[in-house]
């Protein structure tokens, strides 16, 4: 049997229905690494920086997403939490579209 990869509760007014996703394809994640602030070159643990030479403090560690070699687009902690849901764990029906 498939895992499932979300519960929950599928609510629109006064009505609350339980809920269960599976996969129907394969499933990906996205996956941040650990950057340098100065140089956006990706750390190694403990926290050091090749680029560098040296080991780095975690106030000095940003948030990136590599979309080609090397080449990260970088997330500050506001910004991700601006993304988040605001609930993880209920789906809202706002209306019904005929």
């Amino acid at each position: 049997m498939a895992a499932t990869v979300w519960k929950g509760h599928l609510t629109f007014g006064l009505i609350s229905i339980p809920v269960r996703m599976f996969t129907a394809a394969r499933g990906e994640r996205i996956s941040f690494n650990q950057l340098h602030k100065e140089c956006h070159s990706r750390l190694k643990q403990p926290l050091f920086c090749p680029h560098c030479n040296r080991n780095v403090e975690r106030t000095e560690i940003v948030k990136g997403y590599e979309y080609e070699k090397d080449q990260y687009v970088l997330f500050t902690e506001e910004e991700l939490d601006k993304i988040e849901p605001s609930s993880a764990r209920v789906m809202e029906i706002l209306e019904f579209v005929k």
